[in-house]
């Protein structure tokens, strides 16, 4: 049906035939009329020599004066040599894109990408990270549309609890996401390493840790075990003051790593915080501990098997828990040991810091002297432990 212009009253009288028929509205506009009753926007017109079609709507959705606004539009487009439907390709195209690659997909493919590299403890405190701060504010945008605007907002929310330190390690991970999704072509910058002065100023709090004049009570407490700790208990917080090894390093200890007959402990390095493998001397007061530990989860993989649940280990909240029936709680921690020993070692026995940070296992500050074994300064770390292990015999 050929009519010069189109009234609302024409698209509102066309009704459906056997087969699709078309009313034209001029300059290549027209409302196509299907069987099925459903009236269809369509524009025809020519680019690169051919005879093309774009579709944009339904009447009465799109009424007939928004049909005329698209055929304008359409007509600029040509005019800037823009193929209409090349372009709406494109764009559908790209939101189905945006659609498979929101910040959350792109980071949980960079989770699982690098997972095997990882500890497996780090591996699941940067996932659950994730889902607990940034999944939530940043999760469903288009990664390549996400701007340092939202990733502001996500962090001040972290702040805005009190979790300062939290917030800093988001933003880290939020820029290993970002440098991947670069990497691999879903994002163009990654704008994150200008956002550091976003975050507000914080002191880092230290583990609680006691004085050191206040050891030989600490000592005393433990080894009276006067809040009647299990045996088990009684022993990881003995060997946690006597080795000063991390918190997580104890609990998750196999008999396998340990050798009495050489009084030698070994961590090996996927459970060191540096990844390096770690030698721990064993005075004669830990063998003694350890001889009568084996009698109570000696059959077990590990040196302290959880009570309740003995396929898992000890968590730290036994241990802080001690603590607490002893009568430390909130001025000491697992971690406080290793502050305590460093302290007590240099002022009571006079031993260089070099020796204490290599037992500490921290990381060498010099270039050079990470190059060198760790079993650096191990005769002079063996005889330190064992006069640590006197000394806390002393002060008991």
């Amino acid at each position: 049906m050929i009519i010069k212009s189109l009234t609302v009253k024409h698209c509102d009288n066309a009704w459906p035939k056997e087969k699709p028929w078309k009313l034209s509205d001029g300059r290549g506009l027209y409302l196509e009329v299907m069987p099925s009753g459903s009236k269809l926007w369509r524009i025809k017109y020519n680019y690169g020599g051919k005879e093309k079609r774009y579709a944009f709507g339904s009447y009465p959705s799109t009424s007939l004066s928004q049909a005329r606004a698209v055929r304008e539009e359409i007509k600029q487009k040509l005019q800037d040599n823009i193929d209409p439907s090349a372009e709406k390709q494109e764009q559908k195209r790209l939101a189905t894109l945006n659609a498979k690659n929101t910040f959350e997909a792109v980071a949980t493919e960079w989770h699982q990408r690098n997972y095997d590299t990882w500890d497996k403890r780090h591996a699941e405190d940067l996932i659950y990270r994730m889902r607990k701060d940034l999944f939530p504010a940043i999760g469903n945008v288009p990664i390549s549309q996400l701007k340092a605007v939202d990733v502001v907002a996500a962090l001040r929310k972290i702040e805005d609890r009190g979790a300062g330190e939290m917030a800093r390690r988001a933003l880290q991970m939020t820029g290993q996401v970002m440098r991947y999704a670069v990497q691999t072509g879903r994002a163009s910058t990654n704008f994150t390493p200008d956002l550091k002065g976003c975050l507000k100023r914080y002191k880092k709090k230290h583990y609680a840790s006691l004085d050191i004049d206040k050891l030989p009570e600490l000592v005393k407490r433990i080894r009276k075990n006067e809040a009647r700790l299990y045996k088990q208990t009684s022993i990881a917080l003995q060997l946690m003051m006597l080795t000063f090894v991390r918190t997580s390093e104890l609990i998750n200890a196999k008999w396998e790593e340990v050798d009495l007959d050489n009084k030698i402990w070994i961590i090996p390095e996927h459970r060191m915080k540096m990844r390096q493998e770690h030698m721990v001397p064993l005075c004669s007061q830990v063998c003694e501990l350890l001889a009568d530990l084996k009698n109570i989860s000696g059959k077990r993989e590990h040196l302290f098997p959880s009570i309740p649940r003995p396929q898992k280990t000890m968590s730290n909240a036994t241990l802080l828990r001690a603590l607490e029936k002893l009568g430390y709680h909130k001025v000491m921690t697992g971690h406080g040991f290793r502050a305590l020993a460093m302290g007590a070692i240099k002022e009571k026995l006079g031993y260089q810091h070099e020796v204490i940070d290599r037992q500490l296992a921290h990381l060498p500050k010099s270039k050079v002297d990470r190059a060198y074994d760790r079993s650096k300064f191990l005769p002079q770390r063996t005889k330190m432990m064992q006069d640590w292990g006197d000394y806390i015999d002393k002060i008991a």
